[in-house]
């Protein structure tokens, strides 16, 4: 069975890619979709000034508006109707999965199955709207308390404006969601991951460009270009090697005589990836590191002496600020793998099943060794984490590189590069199944 699986995934080539009309038709879908998107974070919210609204965010780049605004293809930055991306959803279904974990009824919910998981993602959908909501109501007020060079940010404030872009900020993460929704079923998979793979990846040529830029006019060096990106092209691969690694944990299956039939006795392995938590632990990591420097930002040097000297304290590059950056990703690291893998959930499941590791006893004893492992796999995830967010921090505070290739946004887009690629190949695969199963049927008749 392995030989022929090897055998059909060999045979995939551009001709197969050619003749599989469905998953045409999926990717076309797909890029439909985006570029819908695409569209949506060029159409600002009304009542703003885009003047104001661009110089206010030119000095707020280095805060957590700069990073969001990242994840949100610039939209946030345009204060347009797509300001708050998806992000709301994925904080909601964060706030859920931890939920599931802490609350029992939740927990209990989560074990019904496919009805649990239909429930959960309809509260999460709930949720969703209160918080899009909070934060829009947020965005509104503090955009009311905005002044720029240009003038004010708002042009008529109150209560009007105020529940204008309430409305309107939450029908575009509402769209949003419903769009991931669509890819999801109708395209090519992971929609919610493909549109923020394409808010990052939508700037990625204009940064380029300006880097190329300050190369001809020698404010950068070409051997240092040059370097820089071979960095990126290492980085890239061992962020592939990372996310691909896991470790197999053998489980073998005892062997069980039903009259004069034996079955059983297969062996098989459960995979623990390096990586559990994903991209979570950067992300909530940034947010809390950033949070009290744009904060500072936005009282404009009005505050106490003390101020200025956190906010310098926690610049971009500084020993405390790295510190801090990497202390919050191994806590988040082993926080949210606890949240998404259960040791003592897994041991019950094998066992019920006749499933054993060898040599380790069934129940609390295979709890506690995969537990173990799981620790040894995480501290090396987190390393492996804390390298790739803290380099281009590095880089930037003391090299002066013009744009953020790595960290969060460099993980989004290789894991879903990688997550599109799989969804391709699988797509493929089942393909050629239904016309080798196509020709065997027609064979069959024929011989008949």
């Amino acid at each position: 069975m392995a030989s022929a699986a090897e055998q059909l995934a060999a045979s995939l080539n551009f001709g197969a890619f050619a003749r599989a009309t469905e998953l045409k038709k999926r990717i076309w879908f797909t890029l439909a979709a985006l570029i819908v998107y695409r569209l949506g974070t060029y159409i600002p919210i009304p009542g703003i000034d885009p003047a104001a609204i661009t110089d206010i965010f030119n000095r707020q780049a280095g805060g957590i508006l700069g990073m969001f605004n990242m994840f949100a293809g610039g939209a946030l930055g345009r204060m347009t109707i797509f300001a708050l991306n998806i992000m709301p959803y994925i904080s909601a279904s964060i706030i859920m999965q931890l939920m599931t974990a802490v609350v029992p009824s939740m927990e209990a919910l989560k074990k019904e199955g496919e009805a649990g998981r239909k429930k959960i993602n309809q509260y999460s959908r709930y949720l969703t709207v209160l918080i899009t909501a909070g934060q829009a109501y947020g965005v509104s007020v503090w955009l009311e308390g905005l002044q720029s060079g240009v003038g004010p940010a708002v042009l008529d404030p109150g209560y009007f404006f105020r529940f204008s872009v309430v409305i309107t900020l939450i029908g575009g993460t509402m769209f949003l969601m419903w769009l991931g929704e669509q890819i999801t079923a109708r395209g090519i998979g992971n929609g919610i991951s493909l549109i923020i793979f394409a808010g990052i990846v939508a700037n990625l040529p204009r940064a380029l460009a300006a880097t190329l830029e300050l190369g001809r006019t020698g404010a950068l060096s070409t051997t240092f270009i040059i370097a820089l990106l071979l960095i990126i092209v290492g980085v890239i691969f061992f962020v592939v090697f990372m996310e691909r690694a896991q470790r197999r944990i053998l489980i073998q299956y005892p062997k069980r005589q039903h009259g004069a039939k034996v079955m059983g006795g297969e062996s098989t392995h459960l995979p623990l990836k390096i990586n559990t938590s994903g991209v979570i632990p950067p992300i909530f990591a940034s947010s809390i590191l950033l949070m009290p420097v744009t904060l500072i930002g936005f009282a404009a040097g009005q505050g106490p002496a003390w101020l200025t000297s956190v906010a310098a304290y926690l610049g971009h590059g500084q020993p405390l600020y790295l510190l801090l950056y990497v202390s919050f990703i191994v806590f988040f690291s082993f926080f949210y793998t606890a949240v998404v893998f259960s040791p003592a959930d897994t041991a019950d499941n094998l066992k019920k099943y006749g499933g054993f590791v060898p040599g380790i006893r069934p129940g609390k004893n295979t709890a506690d060794y995969l537990d173990k492992v799981l620790t040894r796999l995480t501290v090396i995830g987190a390393a492996y984490l804390s390298f790739v967010c803290i380099l281009p921090e590095i880089m930037i505070s003391r090299f002066a590189v013009p744009f953020y290739f790595g960290g969060t946004s460099l993980l989004i887009v290789v894991t879903v590069t990688m997550d599109t690629v799989a969804q391709v190949q699988s797509h493929l695969i089942a393909h050629q199944y239904e016309g080798l199963i196509k020709k065997a049927k027609l064979r069959g008749r024929g011989r008949r």
